[in-house]
């Protein structure tokens, strides 16, 4: 893979794609129909919405001068950063979460990763020992300890009068 693309490892290589094209003021549709492919086809590749084939990956390389294996390669890493993120997707044990703490919702309807501020912070209010270390397992002792910090509120005190 050439140097100037490893900073791109991560990222769907459509969008690189698009990026050189603009780069080397080239069209797409004409660009796509001169490696044989449709431009619908194509269009969808740079938008981030379909891969790139190992065949048009090198039809692409040769036409513009890549080295070969390129976009394949920005492919996979993009495939592996995705299938990371579907495994990240699990859920903690909930045969140790008591259903009774999530009593105003479902437990399966949980995003566990997009409310985990309102999961943890219920969890260490109301759970116990072991619910708590099942929620630090999950999340990670940092990310808990930064969403307690960041969520502890001044504790409410009577004014006194004078």
């Amino acid at each position: 893979m050439e140097k100037r693309f490893e900073k791109y490892k991560g990222i769907h290589p459509g969008i690189v794609l698009e990026r050189e094209l603009k780069r080397r003021s080239l069209r797409q549709r004409p660009f796509a129909l001169s490696v044989a492919e449709h431009p619908q086809t194509f269009n969808a590749i740079t938008k981030g919405r379909r891969s790139i084939s190992i065949a048009l990956a090198l039809k692409i390389e040769k036409v513009l001068g890549l080295e070969e294996g390129t976009l394949a390669l920005l492919q996979t890493h993009y495939d592996i950063l995705k299938e990371k993120e579907k495994q990240q997707g699990e859920t903690p044990d909930l045969s140790i979460l008591r259903q009774a703490l999530f009593w105003d919702t479902d437990i399966n309807r949980i995003d566990w990763h997009r409310q985990y501020n309102a999961v943890i912070q219920r969890v260490f209010e109301r759970g116990n020992e072991q619910e708590k270390n099942e929620i630090t397992r999950f999340y990670g002792s940092s990310k808990v300890q930064m969403t307690l910090k960041a969520s502890r509120t001044m504790p409410m005190t009577l004014r006194q009068k004078p």
